[in-house]
């Protein structure tokens, strides 16, 4: 039987039994979970080690990060477009390939030019493109159900925040930084290649289906047309002429912007304000756990409530969580803001996915997608800057945080005026 053959005998087999969405769920799930190799969350683990070895400070490894982050952010556009004409399917497989060989090639370093590339290769890759095509596959399969899907989706990131640092920190204790990072490689390579291969269809209407799994001749309030019918949507030169584009990237721009800053120097500024370092380091599992919770419940709320009223709302939720942290001042505290932070991390999470196809349609979702996540990119590359100065020149971040958090209020005032632009059909009952 050929390959074609086979993929077709399992999609069979598995659109019989349910909507063959969920499927493509789950392996977008599991494309965020191997994301983690990418992520900032692992990272931590290795600057020790990789500084020892290398002779590199603290400083110059933060550094490569950093830069290596600002260069990855600029591909995602060109990402974008491979997605738009060559589909989900041969672009994540080509992705994941070349992900886990930067894993391989970045334990090879020699210096630190060859560990900025790597650096750059993995974020590019990673905490890129990886993602960007695991969105926009379940974008492409979910539109009533979208925000639900994209909130299920992202328990894979959650579980890779859980499992990635530990991981790599007994990679690193008993077979070293070098070798660690040819064992995540291998791992990453083994877990996604077979079922993108095999699972994997790049949308509902290739195989004669319709989003959410709906009837191919009913019309259902919110659905995106009849399966015979191409996805609708706008191209990234016309999207870029809605203001509809600038009120959503400049949304994600602060919330990225704020949520790295917070997550970067969350020790620091609860140590300025009097917190042990051991009790601060207990928040994360408490943000991550409420994440996990959350999520689903951000993302019915995306489905069901008035798309622009959910997304102030989320950005509100990064305004209180700016405000939040400095005010914490005991364990109990800490925990209230340590719960804030995770529903903030929820919403930002599934506003990524949802937004672009809710306001831009699923045409050429995957050139505005990644023109969306350069933008979030780019705030992330760029928020630890105030609060870092602010340690610097005053030695506590409290009242630039709370200046900060005039940001995201004034975007949440904004998405209050959010339209669909005209020639975008579905999510006219989120209005």
């Amino acid at each position: 039987m050929t390959d074609g053959g086979v993929r077709a005998a399992v999609f069979a087999a598995i659109s019989g039994r349910w909507f063959y969405g969920w499927t493509i769920l789950a392996v977008a799930g599991l494309g965020l979970f191997a994301s983690g190799a990418g992520q900032s969350h692992i990272f931590s683990v290795f600057i020790g080690p990789i500084g020892g070895d290398l002779g590199l400070s603290k400083a110059a490894i933060g550094s490569a990060y950093g830069i290596a982050t600002l260069g990855a952010a600029l591909c995602l556009p060109y990402i974008g477009r491979l997605l738009d004409r060559f589909g989900a399917r041969r672009t994540t497989a080509v992705v994941v390939l070349l992900f886990g060989a930067a894993c391989l090639t970045l334990g090879a370093a020699a210096n630190l030019i060859w560990l900025a590339a790597g650096f750059a290769a993995l974020r590019c890759l990673g905490m890129g493109a990886l993602m960007l095509c695991c969105t926009n596959l379940v974008s492409q399969w979910f539109s009533r159900r979208r925000g639900f899907a994209l909130s299920l989706m992202a328990l894979g990131f959650a579980a890779s925040m859980a499992i990635h640092p530990p991981l790599g920190q007994y990679l690193v204790e008993t077979v070293g930084w070098r070798r660690a990072w040819v064992v995540l490689g291998l791992l990453t390579l083994a877990l996604l290649l077979p079922p993108i291969l095999l699972l994997v269809h790049d949308r509902p209407e290739d195989k004669g289906l319709r989003p959410d799994g709906d009837p191919p001749e009913t019309a259902v309030a919110g659905a995106e047309g009849p399966a015979t019918t191409a996805p609708n949507g706008l191209t990234l030169r016309e999207a870029l002429r809605t203001s509809a584009f600038y009120i959503v990237g400049a949304g994600f721009f602060t919330t990225t912007m704020m949520a790295t800053a917070l997550h970067f120097y969350q020790v620091s500024i609860l140590g300025a304000q009097g917190v042990a370092a051991e009790i601060a380091a207990r928040a994360f599992p408490v943000s991550a756990l409420t994440m996990v919770l959350a999520m689903p419940f951000v993302g019915r709320l995306f489905d069901r409530w008035r798309t622009r009223r959910v997304f102030a709302g989320g950005l509100l939720v990064t305004g209180g969580a700016l405000v939040g942290v400095t005010l914490v001042h005991d364990i109990r505290t800490v925990v209230l803001y340590a719960m804030l932070f995770g529903v903030n991390n929820a919403s930002t999470m599934t506003m990524f996915g949802y937004m672009w196809p809710r306001y831009f349609g699923r045409r050429h979702l995957g050139s505005i997608q990644g023109m969306g996540q350069m933008i979030g990119a780019l705030g992330a590359s760029l928020g630890p800057l105030p609060v870092g100065l602010a340690f610097d020149l005053t030695g506590s971040a409290a009242a630039t945080l709370r200046l900060l958090a005039l940001l995201p209020l004034g975007c949440a005032v904004a998405a209050l005026f959010l339209r669909t632009p005209a020639g975008v059909r579905g999510g006219e009952h989120l209005e």
